[in-house]
């Protein structure tokens, strides 16, 4: 290897370090999005899943508004999943399983510390 080749290699590993740094700065936010969303959205469908029991199980009467704010919680939860599925570049159907997490009851506390500890693995965030 020449010297030329050899400073146009350095040059070109020292201009990728910070485009890496920057995309595992992303992932790293991504994630954390994620996964207080996830956590969010089963709090909220756990609650859910209580009022529906009561309202329907024993004629309680509950508010309707746990319901519209579970809706917003997860629309919301479909968005920050969808991001972090395309910057660590998910298959569809791990991006579709995840999406669905939330709807399950406990799946989505699951499915949040699966894909985060793979996603920790994988990009060392």
């Amino acid at each position: 290897m020449s010297a030329s080749e050899n400073e146009t290699t350095v040059a070109t590993e020292a201009a990728a370090a910070p485009v890496k740094a920057a995309n595992t700065a992303k992932i790293a936010s991504a994630l954390l999005r994620y996964r207080v969303l996830a956590w969010t959205t089963g709090l909220w469908l756990l609650l859910l899943t209580g009022e529906m029991i009561a309202k329907y199980g024993f004629g309680a009467s509950t508010p309707s508004w746990i319901a519209v704010v579970h809706g917003w919680v997860y629309f919301i939860y479909l968005i920050a999943t969808a991001d972090l599925a395309v910057k660590v570049r998910w298959p569809i159907g791990r991006t579709v399983g995840t999406l669905i997490a939330g709807t399950v009851p406990l799946l989505s506390f699951f499915v949040e510390h699966v894909n985060a500890k793979q996603v920790k693995n994988d990009f060392g965030v």
